[in-house]
């Protein structure tokens, strides 16, 4: 064998070797589902079975933890109970047997509806933006282009608590506190440098020719780039869309400090879910069990994406 050949070549993995790293994964993958697997539990667990020390790994199943999480209840006395009609729902007799009545619905919808707006909003905003820009800095000669990235990353290296107090005072001063469009807007501009960056090595490896030959088809450059560059770039765009959205869904900081009532998304509602003596552990597992939900699904529905995505441009010939 040749030295080229040497260099070039492959050696397969053993049997011992393909055990090993499979078990590997099962651990690995055991390891990171135990902390969701609680929490999945806890939300299906009564209050005095989420507190109960040891913890309880057979319990009986109860819906209270939603029931609480959807719902503010009020305390009544057993005399006023009697008083009142039969309950006329499961959740209701739910309520009545903790001597309590509801007494209308919890703002968890409204803050679960931000985060989807929000999120959502600037993640195809990052997205949208960060995809021209990436083409413009692969396909043309962008002047200072290597600075222009470098800058454009270096947005990334801040921690958010130092530009907190600029951003608050900022956006008090532009009337966008609180609101939906400043969130989405803060949201882009965090999001949009890694956009670019993921999607320019996404772009460099797709060839020249296939625009080329568009142009002289007779397509203008913005043609060429819809028709050959995109459908090509498919991969790399979902997968850029799943990095940006798990990063404004979960995105705390700025939540806290930027919104508060009608703006206010679901991390920093989450861990203020009181109820009677103290925190409802049950009803927070279960806004954290809804809460995951949407990044499952649309990670589900890319996940052949994501994968070609990462490995886009791994293996050359």
């Amino acid at each position: 064998m040749s030295a080229a050949d040497q260099a070039h070549s492959i050696v397969a993995p053993t049997s011992l070797m393909r055990r090993v790293a499979g078990a590997l994964v099962i651990v690995y993958a055991i390891v990171t589902m135990i902390p969701l697997v609680w929490i999945i539990a806890t939300s299906f667990k009564t209050p005095p079975d989420s507190i109960a020390y040891p913890p309880k790994i057979v319990f009986t199943p109860s819906l209270e933890g939603y029931v609480n999480l959807f719902t503010t209840r009020t305390r009544q006395s057993p005399e006023m109970l009697a008083q009142l009609p039969p309950p006329t729902t499961w959740y209701d007799a739910l309520v009545r047997s903790r001597n309590m009545v509801i007494a209308g619905p919890s703002n968890v919808v409204p803050r679960f509806v931000n985060s989807i707006i929000i999120a959502f909003g600037s993640t195809f905003l990052a997205v949208f933006l960060g995809t021209l820009a990436a083409y413009g800095f692969s396909r043309f000669r962008v002047p200072f282009k290597d600075d222009l990235l470098f800058f454009i990353l270096s947005t990334r290296m801040m921690p958010p608590i130092a530009v907190a107090i600029p951003i608050y005072l900022m956006y008090r001063q532009l009337g966008l506190n609180d609101t939906k469009l400043g969130m989405i807007l803060l949201y882009t501009a965090v999001n949009v440098s890694l956009a670019v960056w993921l999607l320019k090595g996404f772009i460099d490896e797709i060839p020249r020719e296939y625009e080329e030959a568009a142009m002289i088809d007779g397509y203008t450059r913005l043609q060429a780039f819809r028709l050959a560059v995109l459908p090509q770039a498919a991969t790399g765009i979902a997968a850029t869309a799943i990095f940006c959205l798990i990063f404004a869904w979960n995105e705390y900081a700025f939540a806290v400090l930027l919104t508060s009532g009608s703006a206010q998304t679901m991390p920093p509602f989450i861990p203020f879910i009181i109820g009677e003596g103290g925190q409802d552990w049950p009803a927070v597992a279960a806004a954290t069990t809804l809460f995951v939900v949407p990044i499952f699904v649309f990670t589900l529905l890319l996940r052949k994406h994501l994968l070609r995505g990462i490995t886009f441009g791994a293996v050359r010939k």
